[in-house]
């Protein structure tokens, strides 16, 4: 009797555990559902054939993505891993998995591999302004990408990395990322001049990488892009940096609602025109608060100096003296004495020794951007002051 009874208790716990099992299983379609309700304010939804689950890794077969407005293209099987159920009802994946990109159109082929995201929060409700009822990717990543035409590389990067990191107390964002080991071969360029210049200028092999570093606070609203660098080697490094204020969440969801608007609306030119008002509209929430353009020369502007200088049979010093010349002149139009000697005074110095050379603009407090289109279209020549524009050389 013992034996019967341990047996039936067994049988009847086993069946226990199955039934929870069954109770706290992911629902994939329920996934899905929210993963298109995030994304659809983004631009798109994702079709599947079918919705795997296996404990913590769902896998949507034979997936599809479809922009709205546009045709549906095949992804292929997307795995997910680690896959979480909040108790609110949204979903937490520690890493999505796409397949490998192989497609060739008009000569040229496309390729990549090794492309993920990873931390995905999808909320549970889109409805709300808060973070929870965001689409948040902590990480994206692709491996090695190609462009190949004619059995060449014509373009190349070794990797690609993105990171978006919350601060703890949910204030906003720190983010960077890096294009690596980025290849361009211009050596095969058909057009006389552009072949020519591109000789001249030793950019038949371009190397280089792309970085960007910033940050996000969600209060304010205020986005600081304080790196958005190409650097090419014996070329030089470009540098974009822009702060601007104004960029709050409800206004990112505005933003998002106004241009899923105008791509459903089958009137295309209606579309574009109401999308330029509620672009309109929308840019008077948004405040300057400051930017600058930086380039580091790494000797391209000797060799551009002697290239533009061949053009005219003078020597490159002597293009150098030529453009100090023309430069006050072609700013006098300008009507902005002061910025009119600064910007000479740099370009003098550049150009004798070229080292790096800026144009900043640093209000000293931030400058709503109905003001500026107003000084634009009323007072060009106050701009300067009102943007508090700076420009240097070998700073």
């Amino acid at each position: 009797m013992t034996f019967y009874r341990t047996t039936r208790l067994m049988l009847s716990g086993a069946a226990f555990l199955s039934l929870a099992g069954s109770a706290f299983a992911l629902d994939g379609q329920d996934l899905l559902k929210k993963l298109n309700a995030a994304y659809s304010s983004q631009g798109g939804t994702i079709a599947a054939d079918g919705v795997d689950v296996n404990d913590t890794t769902v896998t949507l077969k034979n997936a599809r993505f479809k922009p709205t407005g546009g045709e549906a293209f095949a992804i292929g099987d997307i795995t997910m891993t680690g896959v979480e159920e909040d108790e609110d009802g949204g979903y937490y994946i520690e890493e999505a998995a796409f397949p490998d990109i192989n497609v060739t159109q008009d000569g040229a082929t496309v390729s990549a591999s090794e492309m993920t995201l990873g931390g995905i929060s999808i909320p549970a409700d889109v409805s709300g302004d808060g973070l929870d009822s965001m689409l948040i990717y902590e990480t994206a990543h692709v491996g090695p990408f190609k462009v190949t035409k004619n059995g060449k590389d014509v373009f190349s990067l070794s990797e690609t990395q993105m990171n978006l990191s919350l601060r703890e107390d949910e204030s906003g964002f720190d983010f960077d990322g890096a294009f690596k080991s980025m290849k361009a071969d211009l050596s095969d360029a058909t057009d006389p001049q552009a072949k020519e210049a591109i000789e001249k200028l030793a950019l038949q092999h371009v190397n280089g990488d792309i970085t960007m570093k910033g940050a996000w606070d969600l209060g304010p609203g205020t986005i600081d892009i304080s790196e958005f660098a190409f650097d090419v080697t014996n070329v030089g490094r470009l540098n974009l940096a822009l702060k601007i204020s104004g960029y709050t969440l409800p206004f990112m969801k505005s933003l998002q609602e106004a241009a899923k608007a105008s791509e459903t609306n089958p009137n295309k030119e209606e579309a574009q025109q109401a999308l330029g008002l509620a672009m309109l509209g929308l840019m008077q929430q948004l405040s300057f608060n400051g930017a600058e353009i930086r380039f580091d020369d790494a000797s391209i502007t000797k060799r551009a100096l002697e290239y533009a200088g061949s053009k005219q049979n003078i020597s490159a010093q002597q293009m150098a003296d030529a453009l100090k010349a023309m430069t006050p002149i072609a700013l006098a139009q300008l009507n902005v004495p002061e910025l009119q000697n600064a910007i000479s005074g740099a370009v003098n110095t550049y150009l004798d020794d070229p080292k790096s050379f800026a144009v900043s603009a640093s209000p000293a407090k931030p400058v709503p951007f109905p003001t500026i289109m107003g000084a634009a279209m009323g007072a060009p020549n106050t701009l300067p002051g009102v943007l508090g524009v700076k420009v240097t050389a070998n700073q």
